[in-house]
């Protein structure tokens, strides 16, 4: 039978699993994972209040359960594991579904600043990456700027103006809830550099901004006005329009008193972030306008706004790969139609699917086309791949270099400890925030 290792069980890599299973009845699949619980961002990217889109989890699992696919968690590919080529004899194809685990840099002065974060570690943070650090994000911040307009910028804007009521129902961890519970933060600013018509949020995110209880929505008339597609928004996908109508609507309500205000701030780009007693103060933003080709000049007028708190969220970026090519331009795997080339040349059993195929574009769903193309690539080199001999069992293989895997029944483990944690506390299932915890629960002996 044909054998598959699919590297990485996020969204890209369970759909990639399912269309082999599907489309190919003499195919196992291996779906190989650095961490011991499946999903990727759907466990560790969707925010904790979207229980709708977490519950995509529930179909992935169906796929994980099929009785041609196991999961083999814990298993590192590169330096500290098993080298990509050792992997690559074990199996007689090999699919990269490796996401884009880094995050843009801004490239400016301060930025490396206590109190500058990018918003991957803030969302890794409460979602309980178990690398993630808890160095006291809101600790003392009063106020909060997120750079960004898209919807991972409206995930972090809307945690951080939640209330403990509205987390504690949430699989957020304890020590992250604990701390949002007790943050001081009342403004948050999310800032743009172009304007309304031109942001990636989607409109069903950002009107769940208006739905935030004791939070005032504030967006201001002379900034908005300054996009042509605002003044008449006739002419914009239907996106952009209804998003240009909820902000319409927001730029004339009459300032409240309430507890939490989150201001929406278009045409600014920030040049620095200043100090104060060792750690960021402030953000200087650059005022621009429309260059009248779809983006933006600066107008040499500056803007500081307070900020003790600054997230980054202005796009991720695929990582190397040891073993792989790599387009660093791109930030993904050189390939033809999922097959990896190298030197412009088809590597023969290697192919690639998901962030690390295309770049970090799309929703969701959008993995699923990506998926069945790289897929189909595989199985119509299929006939030549399957006549490699293999080792008998791949796992046995991996335990006699030193690494063991997670099973299935692992991470079952791991959901079981998780509701009984969370019952201990009074909330529902709770997340298990950090490695040693989660090999414990899993039975691993890597967690002694």
């Amino acid at each position: 039978m044909l054998r598959v290792a699919v590297v990485g069980s996020g969204p890209s890599g369970v759909y990639t699993a399912q269309n082999l299973v599907q489309l190919d009845s003499g195919v196992l699949v291996d779906v190989l994972d650095r961490l011991p619980c499946p999903y990727g961002l759907v466990r560790y990217g969707v925010a904790p209040d979207h229980e709708k889109i977490k519950s995509l989890q529930n179909n992935l699992r169906t796929v994980l359960e099929h009785e041609r696919v196991r999961f083999l968690g814990g298993v590192r590919i590169g330096p500290g594991g098993l080298p990509a080529a050792r992997l690559r004899e074990l199996y007689h194809a090999v699919v990269y579904c490796v996401g884009a685990a880094t995050d843009r840099h801004l490239g400016i002065p301060g930025e490396d600043l206590p109190g500058s974060w990018s918003a991957t570690q803030f969302v890794s943070w409460y979602s309980a990456h178990p690398d993630a650090a808890d160095d006291g994000f809101v600790r003392d911040a009063r106020s909060a700027v997120v750079i960004g307009v898209g919807n991972v910028a409206v995930d972090v804007a809307r945690m951080l103006a939640r209330g403990p009521a509205e987390l504690s129902p949430t699989d957020m961890p304890q020590a992250a809830l604990g701390s949002l519970a007790a943050s001081r933060v009342r403004d948050i600013h999310m800032v743009g550099r172009r304007g309304p018509s031109q942001a990636r949020f989607t409109t069903k995110e950002l009107r769940e901004l208006g739905g935030l209880p004791e939070t005032e929505l504030f967006a201001d008339p002379g900034e908005l006005a300054l996009d042509p597609g605002y003044l008449d928004p006739a002419a914009l996908p239907a996106v952009q329009r209804r998003n240009v109508d909820v902000l319409r609507g927001w730029a004339q309500t009459p300032p409240g008193d309430t507890p939490r205000r989150i201001r929406l701030r278009f045409f600014l780009r920030p040049v620095e972030l200043l100090a104060d007693g060792g750690r960021v103060g402030a953000v200087r933003f650059e005022r621009t306008e429309p260059d009248g080709q779809g983006g933006v000049a600066g107008t040499g007028r500056y803007e500081d706004v307070e900020a003790q708190l600054v997230l980054r969220s202005v796009g991720y970026r695929g990582m190397p790969l040891e073993g792989l090519p790599f387009d660093t331009a791109n930030g993904t795997v050189p390939h033809l139609a999922g097959r990896v080339l190298r030197a412009g040349v088809v590597a023969p059993g290697e192919y690639a699917a998901g962030w690390i195929k295309r770049g970090p574009t799309g929703v969701i769903g959008t993995n699923r086309p990506c998926a069945r193309e790289t897929v189909l690539s595989l199985l119509e080199d299929a006939p030549v791949l399957v006549r490699r001999e293999l080792p008998e069992d791949p796992v046995a293989m991996l335990c006699a270099e030193g690494i063991e895997p997670v099973p299935w029944a692992g991470w079952l483990a791991i959901e079981r400890a998780e509701a009984s944690l969370g019952a201990s506390l009074g909330r529902g299932v709770v997340k298990l925030a950090d490695w040693e915890s989660l090999l414990a629960a899993a039975g691993s002996r890597q967690a002694s």
